[in-house]
């Protein structure tokens, strides 16, 4: 990786280091180290990675003006803030560090992400850090930092922080306020924190704009405490246990643009005050226990929708218009319905690349299999489609079409076909 870190260059011009224009002071460090994702039974392979030691007082201290520091996906195995490398900044144990420490840093951009083997057992050396405003810990082990809650907001300037799969326990759901005043994107997810959404959530008073919290054993109903984040444009709560009906109310965020509450425990109807957020681009509410019935009430004003997953089981009931034509114009489509007929205003749809159609009951025709011919990817598994497919073409690179009720030969599958079922 730092193949071209050679004292016969100047070391602006070395890999992933950044310089000022006129005082040629770095300024940036940047050297994520590029993987090749891991196979099914292969680990991913770091070899070529850095690995040992972050000597992050050092750094600072010799690197004055350094505000960008990108150190993610390596193999670095401890974090080390001591006295070899900063006398007056060395203990971590105290409640206050010493006055010359705050401050101390032009770092604003802090990423170690994806870390996996670096073992931090604190968060103690934030404080000496008071300038961050991005921080990116995402997969590093921190279940034995049981104050990280309090070390990250006495980060004044901190707009963005990402602690996504760190084995966080405690989300203290109790505490009425926490002291952000500048969070603008808060990322938990993944972690396991068996509460529910926390009071200090909804006090904020920084405009927060995105919450990420999938997959992170969240329980309990969502309040109405909600509508206080009224800049909110991204709302993801994921593979939790959240639970009650899809408030209505959550048309009233107006800013919202990506709202997704797949794989929970909601029960109800899709509320019909959905369809007024003119600029929401994903609604994702598949997955849980909802019932009733769907029409164009629900999609009134969403002309910017891309992504609709509203597949429920049992299958929802559709009541469409036969001749309205959406208002958007989709890329992902997920849905399930009750009924013999494709709704007409599937056809209308020009730009689907994924389209999932299950647990459905339809009288699938030839200008059903002319339309699919351009999806990308297609899966039509756990529906009773009943016929012959022997003279329709598909045309799909994923294709998936078990669990069926098909008779005869089957389907003509074109060269294009990577994996099928």
């Amino acid at each position: 990786m730092l193949s071209s870190w050679s004292t016969q260059q100047d070391c602006c011009g070395w890999r992933g280091v950044k310089c000022d224009n006129i005082t040629t002071r770095v300024t940036q460090l940047s050297l994520p180290c590029s993987t090749i994702p891991p196979t099914y039974i292969d680990e991913e392979d770091k070899s070529h990675c850095l690995t040992g030691s972050i000597y992050l007082s050092l750094l600072l201290l010799e690197f004055e003006f350094l505000n960008y520091l990108d150190l993610s996906n390596n193999d670095f195995l401890a974090i080390k803030f001591d006295s070899m490398h900063s006398q007056n900044c060395h203990n971590l144990s105290v409640a206050t560090p010493p006055r010359q420490c705050v401050n101390s840093s032009a770092l604003r951009y802090l990423d170690l992400s994806l870390n996996e083997n670096l073992a931090m057992n604190s968060l103690q050396w934030l404080c000496f850090i008071s300038s961050l405003e991005y921080l990116n810990l995402n997969g590093i082990n921190l279940h034995k930092e049981t104050n990280w809650l309090q070390l990250v907001t006495m980060l004044p300037s901190l707009s963005e922080l990402r602690m996504d799969g760190c084995q966080l326990k405690d989300l203290s759901p109790s505490l009425q306020y926490a002291n952000f005043t500048a969070l603008r994107v808060l990322d938990l997810s993944k972690n396991k924190f068996y509460s529910e959404l926390p009071k200090w959530l909804f006090n904020l008073s920084c405009g927060i704009s995105d919450i990420y919290l999938y997959s992170s054993s969240l329980r309990g109903q969502l309040p109405k405490a909600l509508l206080n984040l009224q800049l909110l444009e991204a709302l993801i709560l994921e593979s939790n246990n959240l639970s009650g009906p899809i408030p209505n109310w959550l048309g009233e965020l107006e800013h919202l643009q990506y709202l997704n509450l797949v794989r929970n425990m909601f029960f109800g109807s899709i509320p019909i005050n959905l369809g007024n957020l003119s600029s929401l681009i994903v609604l994702a509410v598949g997955r849980n226990q909802l019932t009733g019935v769907v029409s164009e009430r629900n999609f009134v004003k969403l002309s910017k929708l891309k992504i609709l997953d509203i597949y429920s089981s049992p299958p929802l009931i559709f009541d469409f218009e036969s001749h309205w034509v959406p208002p958007f114009q989709l890329e992902i489509l997920v849905f399930g319905f009750a009924g013999p007929y494709l709704p007409e205003w599937l056809y209308a749809q020009r730009s689907i690349e994924l389209l999932c159609i299950c647990e459905s009951s339809f009288k699938a025709q030839g200008k059903f299999w002319n339309f699919v011919s351009r999806v990308t990817e297609l899966q039509l598994r756990e529906n009773l489609i009943d016929g012959d497919l022997s003279n329709v073409l598909l045309n799909s690179t994923f294709l998936d079409v078990s669990s069926n009720d098909l008779k005869g030969y089957l389907p003509q599958l074109s060269s294009n076909v990577v994996f099928n079922l």
